[in-house]
C-alpha cells in the first residue's frame, strides 16, 4: 500500500516531534503493510511553513534513517499546503508536487469554509497542468453542510482524498457517513492515514480499506488502493463522473 498523505517528516510541524517518533510511525507504516509514504508536512497554514527544498532534504534524510533501522519504507517528498492566493506565483518555487512528479498537488482548505477564490485558484492551477487533490474534504464544515461545493471543484476537474480514520468513524459515525457518500458519489478518489503519530493520530489504512471493501464493495477498494501508485508516477488515475450527494445539510457534525 501506498500512503500519499502523511506527517512523518520530525521536527518540522504537527507531525513527528523528532526523528525516533518518524522511525516508530514508520514501523506501524510498516507493520500495516505500506511500502512508501509521502512526507507531507504543512505549508502555509499560518503556522508552518515548510518550502520545496527544505521538505526534499528532510525526506533525504529520513530514508537514510530508515535504512540504518532496516525499515523497508520508503518516503517521498511532498506538501499539504493551505490554499493562498500567489499559490500560481510560487509554483516551481517554493511549492512541492506529490513526488515531486509536477502533476499532484495537494491542497487544503480551512476547516470552516472554502475561501471564495477557491474555483478560480483551482481551475488555475489545473491551466498551469497542475491537478489539485482536496485533503479531508469530509472535515470542512461548509463542504458537510453544502456537498455541491465539493461536487462542482470535482466536475471541474480538481481530485479529493479522505482521511482513513474518517471511513473508519474513529472522527465518528457522521463523518463516517459523509466519508462513504463521498467515495460512493465518485467525490473522493484516495484514502490517506494523515497521520501525525502513532497513538492519537495513527496509520489507520488497512483498516480504512477493509470498511470500503465492506461497505462499498471490493471494486471500490482495489480502485483506490490503485490509484495512490499511480498518482505517485504523475499518472492518470482512474475515476468514474462525480454525482451529486441529494442530502442537503449534515448536522451535528461536532
Amino acid at each position: 500500500m501506498i500512503d500519499i498523505h502523511c506527517h512523518i517528516l520530525p521536527g518540522i510541524d504537527d507531525g513527528a516531534k523528532d526523528t525516533s517518533e518518524s522511525v516508530e510511525m514508520a514501523r506501524q507504516a510498516v507493520s500495516q503493510g505500506i511500502t512508501q509514504v509521502v512526507a507531507t508536512p504543512h505549508h502555509k497554514n499560518g503556522s508552518f511553513d515548510n518550502a520545496l527544498h527544505d521538505v526534499l532534504k528532510k525526506v533525504s534524510e529520513l530514508n537514510s534513517d530508515l535504512q540504518r533501522e532496516g525499515i523497508n519504507l520508503e518516503i517521498l517528498p511532498g506538501q499539504e499546503i493551505r490554499l493562498y492566493g500567489e499559490m500560481i506565483d510560487d509554483l516551481d518555487i517554493d511549492l512541492l508536487t506529490v513526488n515531486n512528479s509536477g502533476v499532484y498537488l495537494l491542497v487544503e482548505f480551512p476547516s470552516s469554509h472554502l475561501p471564495r477564490y477557491a474555483n478560480k485558484l483551482l481551475f488555475d492551477l489545473q491551466l498551469k497542468g497542475i491537478v489539485p487533490i482536496i485533503v479531508h474534504p469530509e472535515r470542512n464544515r461548509e463542504i458537510m453542510e453544502n456537498p455541491s461545493k465539493l461536487y462542482q471543484l470535482i466536475k471541474e476537474g480538481a481530485l479529493s482524498q479522505v482521511t482513513a480514520s474518517s471511513v473508519t468513524g474513529s472522527m465518528g459515525k457522521k463523518i463516517k457517513k459523509f466519508s462513504l457518500d463521498l467515495l460512493s458519489h465518485n467525490l473522493a478518489h484516495f484514502i490517506a492515514s494523515d497521520s501525525h503519530n502513532t497513538t492519537t493520530r495513527p496509520f489507520e489504512l488497512r483498516h480504512a480499506y477493509e470498511t470500503v471493501e465492506q461497505e462499498l464493495g471490493t471494486t471500490m477498494r482495489y480502485m483506490l488502493q490503485e490509484n495512490p501508485e499511480e498518482l505517485i508516477k504523475g499518472r492518470m488515475i482512474d475515476k468514474d463522473m462525480p454525482e451529486r450527494i441529494k442530502k442537503k445539510k449534515v448536522l451535528g457534525l461536532f
